[in-house]
């Protein structure tokens, strides 16, 4: 049943949740290893999306896929968990949280320049301005300031959060046709993507972890980013009345978490950090108002 007050809950408690989760990056990366962290945080992400399931009284769907069904869960498995989250903690690992935070929110718009191709949606000017004005805010924050020297504070952290956004939206992208219900996808996914990790942690790090802190971080991040927030966005798409109204509440939580950032990081938000967000978030504002119009113009229509 639709409630947009719920929804907009939901949404506001999802984004309150992500805008916790570059600080426990950091957190965990003080004495873990990324791919260390990643094997703890799916660990506790299937917990938690089992235990919802379970809850939700879906656990039997589980078990009522087809052969291709669970075949398609190892293939998008090894993109998210796995490389997504590989390029995007090597990211975190090797940039400070206030650049490697704002370059992740690009995804959206890499979003809808692959949806040209792969989806047959045509690409329009306002589309090509919202990209121009998102990677100004791009080279402002990885070259902290120093734009006309295009000097990059640490090219390889910049090349993995970048990446991620292509490997973040190319698996939204398949998703679209996933006919599977979204919980029990993920919690497929992630389940057969843990053995990958738990072997590249093994052939690398190896799985000696030291720092309850950074441990307790690395949870953290499976119960409440990969778990927990995916529910509750879920629930909040499935409530909501107007999806744009929700989908807006995003352009919150890159701001809430330079507050986080800076207050348990102890990190000096540069000046250019700033500059630069506001460049992103006021090119994914233009991408986004061209798809509420779009949205508008069908349900009028």
């Amino acid at each position: 049943m639709k409630n947009q007050k719920q929804a907009m809950l939901y949404g506001l408690a999802t984004v309150l949740l992500w805008s916790t989760v570059a600080t426990a990056f950091k957190l965990a990366l003080a004495d873990l290893a990324p791919v260390q962290m990643l094997l703890v945080a799916c660990a506790a992400s299937i917990f938690v999306m089992a235990a919802a399931l379970v809850i939700m009284g879906r656990w039997q769907q589980v078990f009522q896929l087809s052969k291709s069904q669970y075949l398609q869960s190892i293939g998008m498995g090894l993109i998210n968990p796995c490389l997504y989250y590989f390029l995007l903690f090597g990211a975190f690992d090797r940039l400070p949280a206030q650049e490697a935070q704002p370059l992740n929110y690009t995804w959206a718009l890499v979003l809808a320049y692959l949806s040209v191709p792969f989806l047959g949606q045509k690409l329009r000017r306002l589309d090509v301005l919202a990209g121009l004005v998102c990677y100004a805010g791009v080279v402002v924050i990885a070259t902290r300031g120093a734009v006309t020297s295009l000097n990059f504070s640490d090219p390889l952290g910049v090349s993995l959060a970048l990446a991620s956004t292509v490997v973040w939206a190319s698996y939204w992208i398949i998703a679209t046709r996933d006919t599977r219900d979204p919980i029990v996808g993920l919690f497929l996914n992630f389940l057969f993507g843990l053995p990958v990790i738990a072997l590249a942690c093994g052939f690398t790090i190896g799985f000696e972890f030291s720092g309850f802190g950074s441990f307790a971080a690395a949870v953290y991040i499976g119960v409440f980013e990969m778990g927990i927030a995916f529910i509750l966005w879920s629930q909040a798409m499935k409530k909501a009345e107007n999806t744009a109204k929700v989908s807006n509440l995003i352009f919150i939580a890159p701001f809430l978490s330079l507050v986080f950032i800076y207050f348990i990081l102890g990190e000096v938000i540069l000046p250019s950090t700033y500059i630069g967000l506001v460049l992103i978030i006021a090119g994914l504002w233009l991408q986004q108002k061209k798809v509420q119009a779009r949205t508008q113009g069908l349900e009028n229509g």
